[in-house]
């Protein structure tokens, strides 16, 4: 190991600042146990800021499991079963909500285009088998009639992110571990200009299986209509 420790100190650097900024009572109302209200399903992408998108500023507000191309399901010796970091906030915390959080540009869905195209696993196996189990959402868009496959990658990339979330979430869904009062939404973390003009925003994709954009801006709350956009099923209500 090297003797340069610079990413060390910047990590204690930030903790210090991050302990000096809190304000006195913090923990208090998390001391003894946890009661998120949301699961937010995200992508482990360092450019995807898990609480920061949401504007959160106390602790215990959401649980935050992450994985590549953020998907709800693990391996199970062959079986495909709702990942545990879902579902135990939901069964064991009160949790009466999931957000699958995709992201434009996401490298995992990019990964699994390459590979239900030809291409070769990225390796090494630890990442393989995330992009093993996307490999199929891709091939089952591409063989859908809402991706063209001629358009540029990215275009397609970005479609296939949006398809993903959806298929996540109709998964869970789908899923006897998950409680039918669990209520479902899908978003899409655009940082790149794909949806709209707003960096960091978050738009929602589908909820609860529903994914056509009049119907989407028909249950949001007043004033977030434009926060309703597709690119699989046409845009929503206008910034």
């Amino acid at each position: 190991m090297g003797t340069d420790r610079e990413i060390l100190e910047r990590l204690l650097a930030g903790n210090r600042r991050h302990v000096a900024s809190l304000p006195d009572g913090y923990f208090d109302d998390v001391q003894t146990g946890q009661h998120p209200t949301v699961v937010a399903v995200c992508c482990s992408d360092s450019r995807v800021a898990h609480e920061g998108m949401w504007g959160i500023d106390r602790p215990g507000a959401v649980f935050t499991p992450s994985n590549i191309g953020n998907q709800v399901w693990d391996d199970d010796g062959g079986q495909r079963i709702i990942d545990g970091s879902v579902l135990y906030p939901i069964h064991h915390t009160g949790t009466d909500a999931v957000a699958v959080v995709g992201h434009t540009g996401c490298g995992a869905v990019t990964a699994a285009y390459r590979v239900a195209t030809g291409a070769d696993p990225p390796g090494p196996r630890g990442v393989d088998k995330w992009v093993d189990m996307l490999v199929p959402v891709v091939e089952a868009a591409l063989e859908s009639d809402l991706i063209d496959r001629e358009a540029a990658d990215d275009a397609v990339i970005n479609r296939l992110v949006e398809y993903n979330v959806g298929y996540q979430v109709r998964s869970l869904r789908d899923a006897d571990a998950v409680p039918d009062r669990v209520d479902t939404y899908g978003f899409v973390y655009d940082f790149q200009g794909v949806y709209g003009d707003r960096p960091g925003r978050t738009y929602l994709v589908i909820v609860d299986g529903e994914t056509a954009p009049d119907a989407l801006a028909e249950l949001v709350p007043d004033g977030y209509e434009s926060a309703v956009e597709s690119l699989l099923y046409g845009n929503g209500a206008d910034d």
